[in-house]
């Protein structure tokens, strides 16, 4: 609660003319998450109770960025959907814009039966969390779908942990033709296999991580033509690329990787490429 106070305060006293030269965050959720970056895959530094007021520093469409101590260079950012946003009138602003409290004041300042009530009283009091240091978010599941140049498509599912190992899944189905005569294969891969995130770039507007990563693959082949085939193989792939997610869409990530891919027992006369390029979307479900 002091923290609280305190960061309130803070905001207020940096910005004293914003509260009524600008639109101001009223939070309308019991506790709103204050990420570190707009994008919902950077740390959580802090929460705002529900009534809480701050100005907004800017704008950036799906979030906004307000002053936070904890945050990168004072400021922080939350998603649109955890408050209202508009210009504060005379019955919501908060008493301490004309005479802001120090953190000390307020911490040090007992409960009274008689205290002033506030102008806008929260309708119920969210339970207290502990904030700290800034902690990674957690665990970020994706699912989504893929596509590669051979005119292989499939579905995929992705999985980021807060130290930048991942894990990855993919299933695919490739058709394959014969150099020579008509004949065709069609190819089901499934490929389980790890990703490690190399370091995050994060601006007001994208989230940029490159990783690499491998898989092992396992591949069946069954004949559509004049050559009767079926037959199971296993193999790897090593690939390298980037995923890059949006302010204005911070649930959908979408990515780019160059790979290598190589089989125990290729498919003599086939167009089995080794190189392999995909592009791949995911949308991310906390």
């Amino acid at each position: 609660m002091i923290r609280r106070a305190a960061v309130i305060v803070f905001a207020l006293t940096i910005n004293p003319a914003l509260l009524y030269a600008q639109d101001v965050l009223t939070v309308t959720v019991p506790s709103a998450e204050i990420y570190q970056a707009p994008s919902n895959v950077t740390p959580v530094i802090g929460h705002l109770p529900r009534g809480t007021m701050l100005p907004i520093a800017r704008n950036l469409g799906s979030w906004v960025k307000i002053a936070w101590p904890d945050g990168r260079d004072g400021f922080g950012y939350v998603h649109v959907t955890m408050g209202r946003i508009g210009p504060a009138t005379d019955d919501e602003r908060p008493t301490t814009t004309s005479a802001p409290r120090s953190a000390t004041t307020i911490a040090q300042t007992p409960p009274k039966a008689t205290a002033r009530p506030t102008p806008r009283p929260p309708v119920s009091q969210p339970a207290p969390r502990v904030q700290g240091n800034a902690s990674p978010a957690s665990h970020m599941f994706g699912i989504g779908g893929l596509v590669g140049y051979t005119r292989s498509i499939g579905a995929t599912a992705r999985v980021w942990s807060g130290n930048h190992f991942g894990i990855q899944f993919a299933i695919t189905r490739n058709r394959l033709t014969n150099d020579v005569s008509a004949d065709q294969l069609t190819t089901t891969q499934f490929e389980p296999g790890i990703t490690f995130g190399l370091f995050d770039r994060v601006t007001d507007y994208v989230w940029l991580r490159p990783y690499v990563g491998s898989t092992l693959a396992f591949r069946h082949v069954s004949a559509s033509a004049l050559q009767p085939v079926s037959d199971n193989s296993t193999g790897f792939r090593a690939f390298g690329g980037a995923e890059f997610m949006f302010a204005s869409a911070p649930q959908f990530g979408i990515s780019a990787d160059l790979g290598y891919r190589r089989f125990q027992e290729p498919i003599a006369g086939f167009d089995d490429n080794r190189m392999t390029v995909a592009i791949a979307g995911h949308w991310y479900i906390r």
